[in-house]
């Protein structure tokens, strides 16, 4: 009883897969790798001008296929629009504008690479060449093309410069950023990008004070990796820089160089503060001659502060004429060295003096400890390096110069002295604070009115005539 239903349900689904069979035969015979392929119009003319300049290209496949689309001269030259690229089954439209792969002329000099170009005006055969994926079938079909009144100009790339090509962004003030020169023959679009070993790209901003988005000549690119801004730059190592030119037409112009870069991070330091007690320590010590420095000598050095009690945060009154001497630490937590420069720790200031009437003038990229107090002509008047010389490292330029840094994860100590002269009746007492200073930067809120300390200044002289009118 039951051999016939098995009998019957067989035989159901042959018949089923025979009227399946002969259905798809209807419904899908077996098409051509290539169902058809159009160009049109026949003329183009692509010079921007918004008539015939471009073919529309439609094609369509019904297997999966590699595909190539060329064109070839008189000369049996050929030039590739598209070259062995993988299209699944389906229906394709494609511009085409002329523009082909990139190719040199006999005798002819570009400074770039040609990526796109061109193609010469004249009369071209078209080739549509189809390779199926399944079995390596192969259809080519062709016709005909004309180029008229091509706008063939390339925008070439005549200057490309990076300098300098190895750069440490990490605003020391020594070769902090790179300069990127870009000049152009024609109106193009122009970017310009820094390419890592994984291919990553980071734009470079354009200088406003050379040409014009888009307009031929040279145009000025800057780059310090993003420092400013303060982001930390890409990892130390080699890179590639790439400028590139597009024009309306579509042609394509690359030049690159390689570009280093060493040394680089954001700067982090700060003036450390104290668990308990002071973060300045501040004391009054009596003034000597032998420290009197000037921008023709320097004087004795004063010894740093070195007792307990300075620690204190207590108020300090002090005679006029006496030394305020300090001393703080200072911690570079970065990921970067930072540089600084004299006067050394110790050296000794007059009330009314700079840095600059030591000789030491403010130096871009440069930290250093300044104080300044409420009675003070101008901000942090005076400064000292971060550390003394024996805690730094000295790196020598190739011209001679010595430049000295406090390493990453290190600390430093430093200390000096004013010499207090002058008594403001409208602010005595005032406070006096310590600042950390990146100079031609910043100095951030971070490392702004450290340790602030209440000073007052007594005259013992104008007591002592006070005392002898009383008597």
């Amino acid at each position: 009883m039951r051999t016939p239903i098995v009998i019957a349900i067989f035989v159901a689904l042959v018949t089923a897969g025979v009227l399946l069979f002969f259905s798809n035969l209807l419904l899908d015979p077996d098409r051509p790798l290539v169902a058809y392929i159009d160009v049109s119009p026949t003329t183009i003319s692509p010079n921007a001008d918004g008539v015939d300049d471009v073919a529309l290209v439609e094609y369509e496949i019904t297997r999966n296929a590699t595909v190539s689309f060329l064109l070839v001269d008189s000369n049996d030259n050929e030039f590739y629009f598209r070259e062995g690229q993988n299209r699944a089954e389906d229906e394709y439209q494609v511009q085409f504008s002329g523009v082909v792969d990139g190719y040199v002329l006999p005798d002819e000099t570009v400074f770039g690479q040609i990526i796109r170009r061109l193609i010469p005006n004249g009369v071209y055969t078209w080739v549509f060449r189809a390779i199926a994926e399944d079995d390596g079938e192969e259809v080519v079909i062709s016709g005909d093309i004309t180029i008229n009144d091509a706008d063939a100009m390339l925008p070439d790339l005549v200057e490309f410069s990076v300098a300098p090509d190895v750069f440490t962004p990490n605003q020391d003030g020594i070769d902090d950023r790179t300069q990127i020169n870009v000049a152009i023959t024609k109106d193009a679009e122009l970017n310009v990008y820094l390419l890592d070993q994984e291919g990553n790209r980071v734009y470079m901003a354009r200088r406003g004070e050379c040409r014009e988005l888009g307009e031929a000549g040279r145009h000025c690119f800057d780059y310090e990796g993003g420092v400013d801004l303060g982001a930390d730059p890409p990892p130390d190592g080699e890179y590639t820089v790439v400028a590139v030119a597009q024009d309306e037409e579509g042609q394509i112009i690359r030049r690159e160089q390689s570009l280093v870069i060493q040394d680089g991070g954001k700067p982090r330091a700060e003036i450390v503060p104290q668990v308990t007690g002071a973060t300045v320590i501040f004391e009054s010590l009596p003034y000597e001659e032998r420290f009197y420095s000037d921008a023709e000598a320097l004087g004795d050095l004063v010894e740093a502060p070195d007792d307990s009690d300075s620690v204190t945060m207590n108020a300090i009154t002090m005679q006029v004429g006496d030394m305020l001497v300090f001393k703080l630490t200072v911690n570079n937590y970065g990921p970067t060295p930072i540089r600084t420069a004299g006067p050394w720790p110790g050296t000794v200031y007059q009330q009314m003096q700079s840095d600059a009437s030591l000789g030491e003038y403010e130096r871009s990229g440069v930290w250093r400890v300044g104080i300044e107090c409420e009675t003070s002509v101008q901000s942090y008047p005076w400064r000292w390096a971060i550390g003394s010389q024996d805690s730094l490292e000295v790196v020598e330029a190739p011209d001679g110069e010595l430049f000295y840094y406090l390493p990453a994860e290190t600390r430093a100590v430093t200390w000096g002295a004013i010499r207090l002269t002058e008594i403001s009746e409208a602010q005595n007492p005032q406070n006096c604070w310590a600042g950390l200073i990146h100079e031609d930067v910043a100095i951030t809120l971070l490392n702004r009115n450290v340790g602030p300390r209440e000073i007052e200044l007594v005259d013992p002289t104008a007591q002592d005539s006070e005392n002898s009118t009383n008597g």
